[in-house]
């Protein structure tokens, strides 16, 4: 096999630049091996810098996450923070556990002090919100963490914040992006090497702010199961939660340590079927009162708890709470005291919360999906989205948060079981009040991004009248924007007796995400409304699944 000139003089000049031993010699291979169709993808074009950061599978070539790509990375943030006279205050810098984190972490340490910026880089692998944390805490201008958060791994990541300890919206993304590919020859970016270290200092300041969210005279008695799923969730969550008063969890020994090759899970996300098996196996063999487990970086926390009812039975009497879930229960945990501010979700969220908002006299707003939308909303008080990303201390993290969330939780719970209750007959407390609000999500992952797109041209262009049994009251293109919303790429269909569907493509993986919702008034049967809610919701997923044609 023979690769073309064009693309072997494009591989030629990465290898005679890149600095990393391993990619050099992954790319020489591709070239020895003529294997024309990988180095074609890999020279495609460069990773995109968006929103989200960087994400990719960790490998050689400017389409892929390696050193060149975040030295340079790194080069055009310093570049953008220069330029907009962001300098008085360090840029902080954390990583977690997955391939090559640390090295990245060194690299843009490195290429901080060489712009002439003070760097703090973290002394260990950390959850992402401790640097969400010390942006704040230590007054820095920025902040970075190398994570690829719950993707397959292969990946990494990069993920920027800006001195509000946010993470960064248009137009600053576009004006990095630009800063980025600006940057020259990987020789002409400057390098240092003395930058200051971070350790016990930040991440004690951090779990001091968690151990005081816990009032001393509520009840602490529980037995709980937990899982950081090979990620860096496991020496915080254990001491946060020693801090806070409650009994150190029991750990899933085989997902204990840091292993950024997830050899016990398909895919390192609590919401994967599969992936708190072993979690609910230890919480079964321990009569534990909950399970909980965080994704890999420790941004989110997923629960599960004991559940007669539950209908998949390789979960073996226990079920995971849906995000939504979730979100209603702390929602009306942390709004029921009234507090002064604004709660706040995303579109693709529940409608519930903003029920109980309003029922307890607190402002609600609707944010495009994702924290770094809702973690910017001016006096927010609490916030989630149902992907298991829940702020639940926006005075200290601006972020989602999973281990200041998980103590959250365990504090509803032991509440809840001094009362002689649980976490499911708060919900049920909930659907009584507000309608049973049952949520679903049909997730479809193509391996040509063009699909998406013309999936989306065919719903614009032929919307659907009807859904399941609901007729389709209204339909919201968000890619126009509106007063209160920035345009995105998405539809949302409002639906006859309180349902509603949102469909956009995601941010970080080659899938098209639909978000399903319907509301089922409730007297004093939740049961009855949960059975009819389940026939429900699967219709209007098989006839949104036809209007898709995926």
């Amino acid at each position: 096999m023979t690769v073309n000139d064009d693309l072997r003089t494009a591989a030629e000049a990465w290898l005679s630049e890149d600095p990393d031993p391993d990619t050099r010699a992954e790319l020489r291979a591709l070239l020895d091996a003529g294997d024309e169709a990988e180095l074609a993808d890999r020279f495609a074009g460069t990773l995109e810098f968006g929103t989200a950061g960087l994400r990719g599978a960790v490998a050689a070539g400017p389409n892929r996450m390696n050193r060149v790509v975040v030295i340079r990375a790194a080069a055009g943030l310093c570049a953008y923070l220069k330029s907009k006279g962001l300098t008085d205050g360090p840029v902080l810098i954390g990583y977690d556990a997955r391939h090559k984190s640390d090295v990245f972490a060194q690299d843009t340490a490195a290429v901080v002090r060489g712009a002439g910026l003070d760097a703090v880089l973290l002394d260990r692998p950390a959850p992402t919100p401790v640097v969400a944390f010390g942006i704040r805490h230590l007054k820095a201008v920025a902040g970075v963490v190398v994570t690829a958060s719950h993707n397959p791994p292969q990946d990494n990541g990069y993920k920027v914040y800006l001195g509000d300890g946010s993470q960064i919206v248009p137009p600053a993304d576009a004006e990095i992006a630009a800063a980025i590919a600006a940057v020259g020859p990987l020789d002409s970016v400057p390098r240092g090497d003395d930058w200051q270290t971070i350790g016990d200092k930040l991440i004690n300041a951090y779990l001091d702010r968690i151990g005081e969210l816990v009032p001393a005279d509520a009840p602490r008695e529980l037995n709980v199961a937990y899982t950081p799923l090979h990620g860096v969730g496991r020496s915080l969550v254990e001491d946060a939660v020693a801090r806070a008063g409650f009994a150190v969890p029991s750990v899933v020994a085989s997902q204990a340590d840091p292993d950024p090759d997830f050899p016990t899970v398909s895919f390192p996300n609590p919401e994967e079927p599969g992936a708190i098996d072993a979690a609910l196996e230890l919480a079964r063999s321990m009569d534990a009162d909950i399970a909980v487990a965080n994704d890999p970086d420790a941004d989110r926390c997923a629960v599960a708890v004991p559940d007669a009812a539950a209908q998949d039975p390789a979960q073996g009497g226990w079920r995971m709470l849906r995000g939504d879930e979730l979100g209603g229960l702390l929602g009306e945990f942390l709004l029921s005291s009234r507090p002064d501010g604004v709660a706040a979700c995303s579109i693709v969220s529940s409608s519930l919360l903003g029920k109980i908002a309003a029922s307890h006299g607190v402002e609600y707003v609707e944010t495009l999906t994702g924290f770094k939308w809702i973690g910017r909303v001016p006096g927010l008080v609490f916030g989630y989205e149902e992907a298991l990303g829940y702020c639940v201390d926006p005075v200290a993290v601006k972020d989602k948060d999973g281990v200041s969330t998980l103590v959250r939780v365990l504090q509803l719970a032991a509440e809840a079981k001094s009362e002689g209750r649980t976490l499911l007959d708060l919900l049920d407390d909930l659907a009584v009040k507000h309608g049973l609000h049952a949520t679903d999500q049909l997730s479809v992952r193509v391996e040509d991004l063009s699909l998406i797109a013309t999936a989306m041209e065919r719903l614009r262009a032929t919307p659907p009248t009807s859904l399941g049994s609901h007729t389709v009251e209204r339909v919201d293109d968000l890619s126009q924007g509106s007063e209160t919303l920035p345009p995105t790429d998405g539809l949302r269909y409002t639906l006859s007796e309180g349902a509603r569907v949102v469909v956009r493509p995601s941010g970080t993986e080659p899938k098209l995400k639909c978000y399903l919702e319907v509301v089922i008034p409730v007297t004093s049967d939740v049961a009855a409304a949960r059975a009819q809610a389940a026939p429900d919701l699967a219709a209007v997923k098989q006839s949104l699944s036809a209007a898709l044609g995926l």
